[in-house]
């Protein structure tokens, strides 16, 4: 049975203080289920997050690492250092980082080679822009971002991937792809995973849908067959509004 996932994305926000509150306001609120609950705040906030929630189900994400494990790379983090501090998960290949520091495939799938050999868990991202949407390109944009990254790793390492669709039109925009938009990507990419892997492995995977969710509309994106849940950005800063939609997976 397909884990269901709740992930929230917290970008570039929330101080070491405000982090810390947010944390603790989710835990008041917070009811363990079936479905996973993971946040992703920011670098400086990951080591004081792993000590609150301790004793918590709830998991954190990094929201980005270097390939490398070490050496002369001003500025980045890598998956080593990562582990070392108790962070288990790691988004790559989000949208932000592909448009605003123009990661490509290529990079996309070292960082994930790198994720998984340090027992990362990866939530890999992928989705079209509004003009390959318009197009009616987006199935081979999808494709591609999936097959560079992913199709040349064994099946066993699957099991460290939870795929995360992200329509770019629908990220921070206000807008949503409609439950069958959703669905339909969805169910695609299940059959791209059964043609190179397996039909077990293809069901298996859990694949969450990114792309402006709210409180109003999750129950009937997360209510699509192949749709496990959600990767979450600006309602995840608001503990109610997470929670919500949290418990509407």
């Amino acid at each position: 049975m397909r884990k269901k996932i709740v992930a929230g994305n917290w970008k570039m926000n929330k101080d070491s203080i405000d982090s810390e509150n947010l944390i603790l306001d989710i835990l008041k609120i917070y009811v363990e289920s079936q479905t996973e609950m993971i946040i992703a705040p920011p670098f400086t906030n990951l080591s004081n997050a792993v000590k609150i929630l301790k004793s918590s189900s709830i998991k954190i994400a990094a929201q980005n690492i270097h390939y490398a494990d070490s050496g002369a790379y001003t500025g980045e983090i890598s998956a080593k250092m990562l582990q070392s501090i108790g962070v288990e998960n790691v988004i790559i290949g989000h949208s932000e980082r592909r448009t605003y520091f123009n990661e490509t495939n290529e990079l996309i799938a070292k960082k994930v080679k790198s994720a998984l050999e340090n027992n990362m868990r990866v939530i890999f991202c992928f989705g079209e822009k509004i003009d390959d949407r318009s197009s009616g390109n987006q199935n081979i944009v999808v494709k591609k971002q999936i097959t560079d990254a992913l199709f040349n790793i064994s099946e066993s390492s699957w099991s460290n991937i939870v795929l995360a669709y992200e329509p770019v039109w629908a990220i921070g925009t206000g807008e949503t792809a409609s439950p069958q938009q959703a669905q339909e990507i969805h169910a695609y990419v299940r059959e791209l995973i059964a043609e190179n892997y397996s039909n077990s492995l293809s069901e298996n995977v859990s694949i969450l849908y990114g792309g402006s969710i709210k409180p109003n509309n999750a129950r009937d994106i997360f209510s699509n067959q192949d749709v496990d849940g959600g990767l979450i950005g600006g309602a995840s800063l608001n503990a109610k509004d997470f929670i919500d939609i949290f418990n509407a997976c």
